[in-house]
């Protein structure tokens, strides 16, 4: 089965930090992976669609900067999410932090409440579909927390992939996008899955949504959208 949860990276060398932090986040809901220099969270990002990126400063091969830098630079994770975790207080790193591309900083020692509700934050501004919040459009109801869908208030059966996509487009709504961009906000540019896949999930889900069926249109010569108007 997909996962429906965020999947958060933490790149920290101090074990001690590592398993507070991956204690605190999979008790919070979300899938935790960890590695310990910039170089194993390059392969690693590579390998396995993440969702949000926790970055110490100081690692034992070379600064996170740096592989914040990377991170900007490649067009496949220019907008993955990244937050900053140091010991470095001054202000002057703070902005070298945020200049870098960071999307927020946090200085050590930190609540592990502080870190949890810091993500929430940047998920809901920067990849809505992986909030924990209801989504509503028009008569569709998802519940991020358990998992359902509800039509005009009656629950509905779907699918783990069929979820993934109406979440995703809910998040979106009046947003028009291709098969491939839906590849790979969805599933994430790591699956092996054709373009023309995209079409099946979007029938199947076309199906379960009953008479909610017309809110997803296709845009010809382009992709599909949600719109909040039948």
């Amino acid at each position: 089965m997909l996962s429906l949860v965020p999947h958060i990276l933490i790149v920290e060398d101090e074990l001690a930090i590592v398993e507070l932090i991956s204690f605190s986040l999979k008790q919070a809901g979300w899938a935790v992976s960890a590695v310990h220099s910039t170089k194993d969270a390059w392969d690693f990002i590579h390998r396995r669609t993440t969702n949000l990126v926790l970055l110490d400063w100081m690692l034992p091969d070379q600064s996170g900067l740096h592989l914040l830098s990377q991170i900007r630079a490649d067009r496949q994770f220019s907008e993955l999410p990244v937050i900053m975790l140091t010991a470095k207080s001054m202000e002057e790193d703070k902005v070298a932090g945020l200049n870098k591309g960071a999307d927020d900083y946090i200085t050590k020692p930190f609540s592990p409440g502080e870190l949890t509700a810091r993500i929430n934050a940047l998920l809901r501004r920067r990849a809505p579909e992986h909030s924990k919040k209801m989504l509503v459009v028009g008569p569709i109801s998802l519940d991020s927390v358990n998992c359902s869908v509800s039509v005009n208030e009656r629950p509905i059966n779907i699918g783990p992939s069929e979820f993934k996509l109406l979440k995703f487009l809910l998040a979106h709504p009046d947003r028009v996008f291709s098969r491939s961009q839906l590849l790979d906000k969805v599933w994430g540019d790591h699956v092996v899955i054709e373009e023309r896949t995209v079409d099946v999930h979007v029938l199947r889900l076309r199906k379960v949504l009953q008479e909610a069926e017309p809110l997803v249109k296709t845009i010809r010569s382009v992709g599909y959208m949600l719109s909040a108007k039948l």
